[in-house]
């Protein structure tokens, strides 16, 4: 049987809501939901959060979570992610933003199970159908493109596959969550970066680019991360209602 455990990357800065893991107006700070929701997967052993500041992992401990500290040089939360599993025994690592505090368990789930449908994939992501009033063009929703076995092809912030004909192909948004093999996790934060991953500024096309196989799990999600003051207030009326 699979292990899997989640690991959460957490640093305290951020461009437009700095500090805002450690937001609190629920009740709780928002990474305590995060963990929460990790926890709840079925398939996730362990949750465990990844971070190289004191006032994180003080608010976690606080929780009752558990904690790693990491370096404080690393270029992104998949690196980050890298470093805190090495110090743990698993098959699966699952990287869970820390910013998604209403992501489904079930979507978790889905992703750790589709590397077991999947075995020659070294890792997995998650896709889900465009909700009414999304928009396909929008640039800052990636979108992703399947081949018949379910595996990604291609993940571009333009619209694809681009409707020419009329012929019925559902556009996916991908969803940033992602699962890898343990041993493949140790490799791939040591690939060089690509031309496409460069272009799209969309890190995951590394792997596609080096051949390694991303299977993808449909799934109907349609969580909300937070990236601003304003969706934390959205998030703080979901949570209250």
């Amino acid at each position: 049987m699979t292990s899997a455990i989640a690991i959460i990357p957490a640093r305290f800065g951020s461009t437009r809501f700095p500090g805002k893991l450690l937001a609190d107006r629920t009740g709780r700070p928002l990474l305590a939901h995060v963990y929460e929701r990790a926890e709840a997967a079925s398939t996730i052993g362990t949750v465990l959060v990844a971070t190289d500041d004191d006032r994180i992992e003080a608010a976690v401990r606080g929780f009752g979570g558990n904690v790693v500290r990491t370096r404080t040089d690393h270029p992104n939360g998949t690196s980050r992610v890298a470093e805190a599993a090495a110090s743990v025994t698993a098959d699966v690592i699952v990287n869970v933003q820390g910013d998604e505090p209403e992501i489904e368990p079930a979507v978790i789930d889905a992703v750790v199970s589709s590397l077991d449908e999947h075995p020659t994939c070294p890792m997995a992501t998650a896709a889900a159908p465009f909700a009414a009033g999304d928009d396909p063009s929008d640039p800052n929703v990636v979108k992703v493109v399947l081949s018949v076995a379910g595996t990604a092809l291609y993940f571009s912030r333009a619209r694809i596959p681009f409707p020419r004909e009329r012929v019925t192909a559902t556009p996916l948004k991908h969803v940033g969550l992602y699962a890898y093999r343990r041993p493949f996790l140790a490799q791939y934060v040591t690939l060089a970066a690509t031309p496409l991953e460069q272009a799209e500024s969309l890190e995951q096309l590394r792997a596609l680019e080096h051949g390694h196989g991303i299977a993808v799990a449909i799934t109907d999600a349609h969580h909300h991360g937070i990236d601003t003051p304003e969706q934390y207030d959205a998030f703080v009326r979901r949570y209250v209602r």
